[in-house]
């Protein structure tokens, strides 16, 4: 079968897709209580990214197919969604908190491919009002969105949120469900461009990077990290939340704005992912609503290698969608 796969890990920082390969891989077999999923449409994440780097991926599991996103259609014809987090067959309840869990392309082999193979719970039924390359859109980015709004968060209609970075996959998922959710909605970016496209997606206002706000906010969502830590922390009400789902411009901190943290009584909360439970939960919100997720470009899967630059440079707005 046809698939996109890391081969080796990149050189160098600067060119993350040197391990990027496009070609032939055997067809998965799916072992007792799995099935098999005929990929449709998969999207790519910086997951992916960090997969080619080497993060959370050893070297001993390569050749590894990337990806965690997908829908397509299950072994009787069913269409439905991929749920990328495989925990351990001997774990009860949220499938986040299991120490032994997985994702897709980290321990089994990814959706970006003819075929993926996953455990028959990780498979959620696709409504007939969503496309498949919508609905690929939503194990990762999507899902990542509605556990910090709404599970981590415990966010209400009439709250105000901040989302930093508007632009990335999860950053405008964020802005889509918090809008829907009836929140009040600010969204920064460093971008105008992006800035414009946050308020077409539903944010009130919209600012620059690090810009001074009209007032405290309820809770901040944070997925840049360095870059704007201290102006999340900053931006919150006494008793507010900060929920934190990724660091894409480094962990590391000038100013853990620790002092402001316990005086203010701010919450600091880590958000991984989300469970099927919650999948289930958000397909049906935006079957319900008409929500649909952000798609920059939507892309054959043979041309991946494109799709995957156009990430690592930052050109993107929402997700990226490779079909077949």
């Amino acid at each position: 079968m046809f698939a996109v796969y890391a081969d080796s890990f990149a050189s160098s920082a600067s060119d993350p897709l040197t391990g990027l390969v496009l070609g032939e891989r055997p067809d998965p077999v799916a072992p007792e209580g799995w099935t098999t999923v005929t990929v449709k449409a998969a999207a790519l994440n910086h997951h992916d990214l960090w997969s080619l780097r080497g993060v959370g991926l050893k070297e001993e599991a390569l050749p590894m197919i990337l990806g965690c996103d997908a829908a397509g259609y299950d072994e009787d014809g069913n269409q439905v969604v991929v749920h990328a987090v495989v925990s351990d067959p001997a774990w009860q309840g949220d499938e986040t908190l299991d120490p032994r869990r997985s994702l897709l392309s980290e321990r089994y082999q990814g959706t970006l491919a003819d075929k993926v193979i996953v455990p028959k719970g990780n498979v959620v039924p696709k409504p007939a009002s969503m496309s498949f390359e919508e609905a690929a859109c939503l194990p990762t980015a999507w899902l990542t969105a509605y556990r910090m709004l709404y599970t981590q968060g415990a966010l209400k209609a009439g709250d105000t949120v901040l989302v930093q970075g508007a632009g990335g996959g999860v950053a405008t998922a964020l802005i889509a469900l918090a809008r829907a959710g009836g929140l009040r909605v600010l969204a920064t970016s460093r971008d105008e461009a992006k800035r414009a496209k946050a308020l077409e997606l539903g944010a009130h206002e919209v600012f620059e990077s690090g810009a001074r706000l009209p007032g405290k906010v309820d809770a901040v969502m944070e997925t840049v990290g360095k870059a704007t830590w201290s102006h999340s922390v900053r931006a919150l009400r006494p008793g507010g939340k900060l929920v934190v789902s990724g660091t894409t411009s480094g962990p590391d901190l000038d100013d853990a704005e620790l002092t402001r943290i316990f005086f203010l009584q701010l919450s600091v909360i880590g958000s991984t992912m989300g469970n099927r439970s919650e999948l289930a939960s958000l397909v049906t919100l935006l079957d319900s609503t008409g929500v649909r997720p952000v798609i920059d470009r939507v892309l054959p899967m043979t041309e991946a290698r494109d799709g995957f630059a156009a990430m690592a440079s930052g050109d993107v707005f929402g997700k990226i969608v490779f079909t077949r």
